[in-house]
């Protein structure tokens, strides 16, 4: 089935000069996004997520290169492309914490040109769907941090986007807000909307995108589903055992083992990820290898997760 590609970008450059040096933020990035996907945007800090989320909400023109949003350009064609789209940033900024929420609300259904007939029924509507209807008369001041990305996510809707960018949406959440909100990208990506994310939660990406793009040095160099990025690191030898450990410092300096993860569950129980550095090991063999730190308990193979697979990539990268 034919779809709609909403996001068209080609080759797209971005430099800054600093102090007389001049920074790529932006080498080449090419990707297209279809009409009602939700696709990641993932990378370390400093990859060029921000810049590329920046030049297509039009805060933002490229050096070079060519970005079309809802077959609009945005180097000559911004007024037409911000009609149509919205984000929201991680974070509290952007709130005005003496207004209540319906207040808040009210001021951006003015600047969005609403007619004031239409703002209470509008208003009340959003509010019910991000869960915030019972308090809509309380101060911002006093909200969470969970409640004011909820209270972004209502906002970004009043001018019923095609697209919505969200950046870092869920940073400092607690596990409750972090869940309300994944629950609203769903529901806003059923509805049609596409949805551009941006986070350090890989299991968050997992379990919301369609597809994701790894970006790293400015440089995107992989875009797939999660499904097919995981399959594509089964070769890896990823494992996990449970241990009594005795000699936890020998361990750590095991030359068969990388990227050694080491917690405690209790006095002398531990739980040890791990990768084999090379070549095949059975089972057997790994808990031989093992049991000169401890006792073993249980070892197997793990299932791939996507922060496996974006740290395999990742550091493959230069």
């Amino acid at each position: 089935m034919f779809k709609v590609k909403v996001i068209e970008v080609k080759d797209l450059t971005r430099s800054y000069k600093i102090k007389g040096n001049v920074k790529h933020a932006l080498k080449g990035v090419s990707f297209e996004v279809e009409e009602g996907e939700v696709f990641g945007l993932l990378g370390p800090n400093g990859a060029g997520k921000t810049t590329t989320i920046k030049i297509l909400t039009t805060m933002l023109l490229p050096t070079s290169g060519k970005a079309k949003v809802l077959g609009y350009d945005v180097n000559n064609e911004s007024n037409q492309i911000r009609k149509k789209i919205n984000f929201v940033y991680g974070g509290e900024k952007g709130v005005y914490g003496r207004l209540t929420a319906k207040e808040y609300l009210r001021y951006f259904c003015t600047l969005y040109k609403i007619p004031s007939k239409n703002q209470d029924t509008l208003i009340e509507e959003l509010l019910n769907r991000v869960q915030l209807k019972d308090i809509d008369d309380q101060k911002i001041n006093t909200f969470s941090k969970g409640m004011i990305q909820r209270l972004h996510i209502a906002r970004s809707l009043i001018n019923e986007p095609k697209i919505i960018f969200l950046d870092e949406p869920t940073v400092g959440l607690d596990p409750i807000g972090a869940k309300l909100l994944r629950n609203l990208v769903k529901e806003l990506s059923q509805k049609g909307i596409t949805i551009i994310l941006t986070t350090h939660y890989m299991q968050e990406a997992d379990e919301l995108c369609d597809r994701v793009a790894f970006i790293k040095n400015g440089k995107i160099n992989l875009i797939a589903k999660p499904s097919i990025i995981k399959q594509s690191c089964n070769h890896l030898n990823l494992l996990e055992a449970m241990m009594n450990l005795y000699d936890l410092d020998s361990l750590k300096k095991e030359h068969s083992l990388s990227n050694l993860e080491i917690v405690k569950i209790n006095e002398s129980y531990y739980s040890i990820k791990f990768q084999l550095k090379e070549g095949k090991i059975s089972i057997d063999g790994i808990k031989t290898l093992l049991s000169k730190y401890g006792e073993v308990l249980d070892v197997r193979k793990r299932e791939i997760s996507l922060e496996d697979a974006f740290i395999h990539y990742m550091k493959d990268v230069v």
